[in-house]
């Protein structure tokens, strides 16, 4: 089960589309998905689960809780839509690729990819591009 919410205005399109593509993704990996929750939220909002959680008084795009056992994903994914907005303007990419990078990356994370090292954030980013590529929208 994936669910999407907002803590915020934040309404997503495509979520049909994107929960079969974010599925496809893990059973990709040899996994399946018991229970995923994704939140939309403002950067106030993951600021405050930042420096509560992980003691880290910094913005951040993304906060992956996991829950996953073995090869079933399980986990709460947070996204500041505003860290997103700031980050696909930089990038010079659109917002929706933007989103949808972030949405994979957690999801990685629950599959048991880090970013801690070079190397690791370079499969990583990789490993997003080639899930990008596999959008069937």
């Amino acid at each position: 089960m994936i669910e999407f919410s907002s803590q915020n205005a934040f309404e997503l399109k495509d979520s049909a589309n994107r929960r079969d593509w974010i599925l496809s993704i893990v059973a990709g990996e040899g996994k399946s998905i018991h229970e995923l929750q994704y939140v939309f939220c403002t950067d106030d909002f993951l600021h405050k689960l930042n420096v509560d959680f992980l003691s880290h008084d910094t913005l951040t795009d993304i906060i992956t809780f996991d829950y996953t056992s073995g090869d079933i994903v399980a986990g709460e994914i947070y996204i500041s839509i505003d860290r997103v907005v700031d980050n696909a303007k930089d990038l010079n990419v659109a917002f929706e690729d933007e989103l949808d990078r972030v949405l994979i990356h957690g999801i990685l994370h629950l599959c048991g990819y880090l970013d801690k090292s070079e190397d690791e954030k370079n499969l990583m980013r990789a490993k997003e591009d080639y899930c990008l590529e596999r959008r069937g929208w």
